[in-house]
């Protein structure tokens, strides 16, 4: 079995890799998957670079402390045994002035002057939902993102359909969770602004009359053992990590 790996801290990784007897290849197109190796940052960013590899994300545990049935070794052990299953995760398509992006969490539209607010239409199969919206962004999440961005701007997580979340708006819009197949689109009053997806670095500009279609692409991306990657006993470990790491910083001053 030969890994590509993906992230920070590689060198760590790579010997724990080879100890369970597999090979790390230099190029990804000969790897049978991507080891993303780090956080949900290192996930995001390999699904963009490798979108029909598989990924097997991990942890680093150097800065996010793990469950004991979910170390590094027990995962790589998992593996091994073949007993970590594959999730295809939806990709979101933003497509806006000829370009695209796509994003497994989601695509969003925001002011790129943070002094300055955005205006904009929204459209819902073509339907106008929300004219001349006065705010920071708008944005679709997928599901999975629905735990991310999402859920810091609604304050909620859903489970099935599309998520649309309005950032900041100067007036009440409520955001909305919507059937799969439903496209939005976002036509530009007063910009600039700019198409951003998950944490990839490119971004698709916007100006004064430019219109943006959000919706799922109809692709998916595969990843393996999700379900640990996404363990609750682990987050909760790592938000009281952070939780004492903020009170010892407070305690000093």
């Amino acid at each position: 079995m030969k890994f590509f790996l993906h992230g920070k801290h590689l060198e760590v990784i790579s010997e724990k890799v080879r100890a369970y007897g597999f090979s790390v290849v230099e190029n990804p197109e000969e790897a049978d998957l991507i080891l993303c190796y780090g956080g949900d940052g290192a996930m995001l960013g390999a699904a963009a670079l490798y979108p029909h590899k598989i990924k097997f994300p991990l942890r680093d545990e150097e800065t996010a402390p793990l469950c004991s049935e979910h170390s590094v070794d027990m995962q790589l052990q998992m593996f091994k045994e073949d007993k970590l299953h594959i999730t295809e995760l939806p990709r979101l398509c933003g497509e806006a002035c000829g370009k695209r992006l796509f994003g497994i969490n989601d695509i969003f539209i925001h002011n790129r002057i943070h002094v300055s607010a955005m205006r904009y239409d929204v459209r819902i199969d073509g339907e106008l939902y929300g004219r001349e919206i006065v705010g920071d962004g708008v944005g679709v999440s997928t599901v999975h993102g629905s735990t991310a961005y999402y859920r810091s701007i609604t304050h909620s997580i859903f489970r099935t359909g599309i998520g649309l979340a309005f950032s900041n708006s100067t007036e009440l819009v409520n955001h909305l969770v919507l059937p799969e197949k439903s496209r939005i689109d976002i036509t530009v009053l007063r910009g600039p602004c700019e198409m951003v997806a998950d944490n990839y670095p490119e971004s698709i500009s916007l100006q004064e009359g430019d219109n943006a279609t959000i919706m799922l692409s109809g692709e998916t991306t595969p990843v393996l053992g999700l379900d640990a990657f996404m363990c609750p006993l682990c987050r909760k470990m790592r938000h009281e990590l952070r939780k004492t790491s903020v009170d010892r910083k407070g305690s000093r001053i």
